[in-house]
């Protein structure tokens, strides 16, 4: 069920009329909160309900057996994430290992053909790190594990951020469910804000850019003008940004509306300036995941140079693979990781200080950014490979431009802009403005997003 279909807006309003009812009891809440989010996972395929709940279950039990059996801890611990990383592996990288292994030994399509029918249940990769989380930090004992199954089930499962995050840690969001919630006319006010604003950037800018974007990579012949492929990187970084910022937006919104809070997931990364800038403003959810459960336990910086820099690199090579079973989403993480590790060695002189300095540093790194996003959407490595060859071939022409930007792209331009400047406006003066002049800007958002819609396409993160 997604959240631009009329399904969800149905679903929402069931919310909306129970949840005043059910919010004051934990059994009631906790029970309510499970039930919607089971019809919201259900609603893609109701087969995969099994999967979150078998997976989820075992962590509950293997937390629940950590505090039993401390002795034991290590073993339920390895039986927790056995599970949960072989899920992932099963159901998202089985299908291309088998495929590279064919390749590589020329075996017949007959021999391991069924991995080729594997569905990727939606958003397994965020309600499996999600899971994950929880089942360490009781190991580590940085959180006790929760007696009542649908107390930890609301958790894991609560809708709207179980297919795309953002990934709440279990010490944020269980202590929050433990309480009714601060249900209250303010927090509903900016909920509907927050959801009215990710609308607008997935319907109005995200879906009008996809056409636009869907042609330019979908062409036989990739060598070309370079100016084209720049814009096709610089539309592609505006539409995921605009459309994964969009869900979060949306999924924060809901749940402050119930409440509740879940912690930022963007702060406006394209204004970093350096890589280890970009990647503590995009994804933070991801990004202090993997610090925290990767990075940081092979040893982080505190080991030596070289190590550090091996740690670096195989996180962000993780990452990359994170996003799904492909040599493009390996090699974007790879090319992150390399210029997180140039970073590290650069020599002071080579980072010029004050305005001139930050506007350098600043397009060295979108510049690179753009070039990585559009390895990362390439169809195939050996397109991401001649992508960026024609990107650097010197070979511009403002028509090609010209004809990529249709009417479409030139609405979601527009908006673009326009949304940029009164998020960057509301953060600063929203809570001096009027209540009419926010209201309003609410109903004007609801507006564009219903009549200045573009085609609709998913969500971009609901493959990975």
């Amino acid at each position: 069920m997604s959240f631009t279909s009329i399904p969800f807006i149905a679903l929402m309003l069931v919310v909306m009329a129970v949840w005043p009812a059910v919010r004051a009891k934990n059994m009631s809440r906790w029970v309510f909160l499970c039930t919607v989010s089971f019809v919201f996972y259900a609603w893609w395929d109701w087969r995969f309900l099994f999967l979150l709940l078998g997976s989820g279950s075992i962590d509950y039990l293997a937390a629940l057996g950590m505090a039993a059996w401390p002795h034991r801890r290590r073993l339920l611990l390895i039986v927790s994430l056995a599970v949960n990383i072989g899920g992932l592996v099963f159901f998202k990288y089985l299908s291309f290992a088998v495929w590279q292994l064919r390749l590589m030994l020329e075996m017949p399509e007959s021999q391991w053909g069924w991995t080729n029918s594997i569905v990727l249940p939606v958003g397994i990769s965020f309600y499996t790190f999600q899971s994950m989380s929880y089942s360490i930090d009781c190991y580590r004992g940085r959180i006790q594990p929760t007696r009542n199954p649908f107390h930890f089930m609301a958790y894991l499962s609560m809708f709207p951020q179980l297919v795309a995050g953002p990934i709440v840690r279990a010490s944020d969001l269980l202590p929050q469910l433990c309480t009714p919630g601060h249900f209250n006319r303010a927090n509903r006010f900016a909920g509907l804000s927050l959801m009215t604003r990710g609308f607008v950037k997935k319907m109005v800018i995200a879906d009008n850019l996809a056409p636009a974007v869907n042609a330019i990579f979908a062409q036989e012949s990739v060598s070309g003008h370079a100016s084209l492929w720049w814009l096709a990187g610089i539309l592609f970084a505006i539409q995921i940004l605009a459309d994964f910022s969009g869900y979060t937006d949306i999924a924060r919104g809901i749940a402050q509306w119930l409440g509740y809070r879940f912690p930022e997931n963007f702060r406006y990364p394209y204004v970093a300036r350096s890589f280890k800038e970009f990647w503590s403003r995009w994804h933070i959810s991801l990004s202090t995941w993997f610090r925290d459960y990767v990075y940081i336990p092979l040893g982080g910086s505190r080991v030596r140079a070289s190590r550090a820099s091996v740690n670096v690199m195989f996180t962000m090579l993780v990452s990359g693979l994170w996003h799904g079973a492909n040599w493009t989403f390996l090699i974007w993480g790879g090319l992150h990781g390399g210029m997180l590790l140039v970073e590290r060695i650069l020599p002071a002189w080579l980072k010029p200080p004050g305005i001139v300095g930050a506007i350098i540093r600043w397009i060295v790194v979108m510049a690179v950014v753009v070039v990585g996003w559009n390895v990362f959407r390439a169809n195939s490595a050996g397109q991401a490979w001649e992508i960026v060859v024609s990107m650097f071939s010197g070979n511009w022409s403002l028509a090609s431009v010209h004809g990529a930007l249709d009417a479409h792209a030139r609405l979601a331009l527009m908006a673009c802009v326009v949304v940029t400047i009164v998020m960057v406006f509301s953060d600063r003066f929203a809570r001096v403005l009027p209540i009419w002049v926010r209201s309003a800007a609410v109903v004007l958002g609801v507006f564009a997003a219903v009549y200045l819609r573009g085609p609709g396409d998913d969500f971009i993160y609901f493959q990975f």
